[in-house]
């Protein structure tokens, strides 16, 4: 058994585990770096650069397709190559890759470990059969992976999931969508634009990253304008016939039973953490009912089986916090240079939550959402609203289509949050996400730049009525919302 000391660990190469291991390195050259899987990151490899790929084609079809209404005329049909699509998707999606693992390579050899971790004891990893590991801070970087219920595996080699869809050579001629949360609202769309026949399957009402059952409403009535979507349906896969499965659900329009077969069932039902095979209970955690411990966000430490947070980090997907690039990164520098220092621990501001889906139109949260919202301030929430119908850039560029709700807090007039689903939805987004971050009133927001025409205008002319709304009293405020847009 070959036995290596470290001052820090960094168990996985993904997003935050790279991070990770960066940060320590700016206090230490003893840091290790363990991966036990492929190498690449999960967002270049299998989920943001990829995903991104598809509905960059799936943008170029659907515009060529509604390029009338602007007097442009296409002679014959536009018809999309799969073949053509999935290879560009996959020979990008391996450029990515290679940046990723060119700056892997940069780490030296001495660091670098390749093979499943998993401890002995609370300083001690052991890496496959034959190697030993000790070191005084270990950072637990493992991200996750997609969850397969088990009665979904009736589909055998017919069902896909986020990691594998990427891998086809040409595109499917029908797919089944289950789980319309940001991979599967993504992917369902995109492929309907392709031409592949869609349809997505959701059961508890969620969509993409709202909790505003408003917002939710409004975007699941414009993405059946597209596509078949019914996020609380009752869809199930009863058997595997040929090359087929068959999906038995309730017609959501006509309310009648249905069977229909598919090529693929995309599964996108959520995704687990990459703990199983640490061995975490030998680490000294104190862990939940799930297996999992309890970690302090702002300086990512794990609470000891003694109540304490003590030497054991846990960054990026694995925690399941908010898993983003843009989060598991930050966390991993957070976890990386704590655990780098060795003593004198640092609580780390975070930033201010923004969730994004790049479907069309966008979908975004800014802030905790309205569901936690609502519970937190209860009266005291103030909402405004405004819908891209007849904005008029939006009309300007045929792309009228969205919602958005933006909320405050009655007495303070302090912005909190937005959800919405709206043209270039991602921009406005960050705008938000700005200005939440720095804590600025509705009236501090009205006092910044709006350019005409815009797409901003439209969250003006929101962000004017929020303003009004702060001024009233709470029961005055419900009694006015309920008297409907226009009151």
């Amino acid at each position: 058994m070959q036995e290596h000391r470290f001052e820090v660990a960094v168990i996985g190469a993904g997003s935050a585990g790279l991070a990770a291991w960066q940060a320590a390195s700016n206090h230490t050259d003893s840091v290790a770096l363990i991966e036990g899987g492929t190498p690449g990151t999960t967002c270049a490899r299998v989920g943001c650069m990829p995903s991104k790929l598809l509905i960059a084609a799936a943008s170029a079809a659907h515009q060529a397709r509604h390029a009338a209404p602007f007097g442009v005329r296409l002679d014959g049909e536009v018809r999309v190559d799969g073949e053509a699509v999935m290879t560009r998707v996959r020979q990008e999606r391996d450029r990515f890759v290679g940046h990723v693992l060119e700056s892997m390579a940069s780490i030296p050899d001495s660091c670098r470990y390749q093979g499943m971790a998993r401890f002995e004891d609370a300083h001690t990893l052991l890496i496959g059969d034959d190697i030993r590991l000790t070191a005084g801070r270990i950072v637990i970087a493992t991200g996750s992976r997609p969850v397969i219920p088990e009665p979904f595996e009736i589909a055998g080699d017919r069902l896909v999931t986020s990691d594998t869809v990427f891998e086809w050579r040409t595109l499917p001629e029908s797919v089944a969508v289950f789980g319309p949360g940001t991979t599967g609202l993504e992917l369902a769309q995109a492929l309907a634009r392709l031409g592949v026949r869609v349809r997505l399957f959701g059961q508890h009402g969620s969509l993409g990253v709202l909790t505003d059952d408003k917002v939710i409403a409004q975007c699941e009535r414009l993405f059946n304008e597209e596509f078949y979507l019914d996020t609380r349906g009752d869809a199930e896969i009863v058997e595997r016939h040929g090359d087929q499965v068959r999906v038995r659900f309730t017609d959501r329009r006509s309310s009648e039973s249905m069977t229909e077969s598919f090529d693929h069932a995309l599964i996108a039902t959520g995704r687990q953490p990459n703990v199983d095979r640490l061995e975490l209970p030998r680490a000294g955690l104190a862990l939940d009912e799930r297996g999992m411990p309890e970690v302090d966000r702002h300086t990512l430490r794990c609470r000891n089986g003694n109540g304490e947070f003590g030497h054991i980090y846990m960054a990026g997907d694995v925690d399941n916090d908010t898993p983003v690039l843009h989060e598991a990164t930050d966390e991993g520098n957070i976890a990386g240079d704590n655990a780098g220092r060795g003593k004198g621990v640092y609580a780390a501001p975070r930033r201010s939550p923004l969730s994004i889906a790049f479907c069309e139109p966008q979908m975004a949260r800014v802030g905790p959402g309205h569901a936690a919202l609502a519970e937190q301030y209860g009266d005291r929430l103030s909402v405004s609203e405004f819908s891209y119908e007849n904005q008029g850039r939006a009309r300007i560029m045929a792309a009228n289509r969205g919602y958005l709700r933006l909320y405050g807090e009655y007495g303070s007039g302090r912005f909190l949050g937005a959800e919405l689903c709206a043209p270039a939805g991602e921009h406005l987004a960050h705008l938000l996400a700005w200005a939440h971050q720095q804590a600025l009133s509705v009236p501090e927001m009205l006092g910044m730049p709006f350019y005409h025409p815009t797409l901003e205008e439209g969250l003006q002319t929101a962000l004017r009525e929020l303003s009004a709304r702060l001024l009233l009293k709470p029961a005055m405020e419900n009694q006015c919302m309920e008297c409907g847009p226009g009151a």
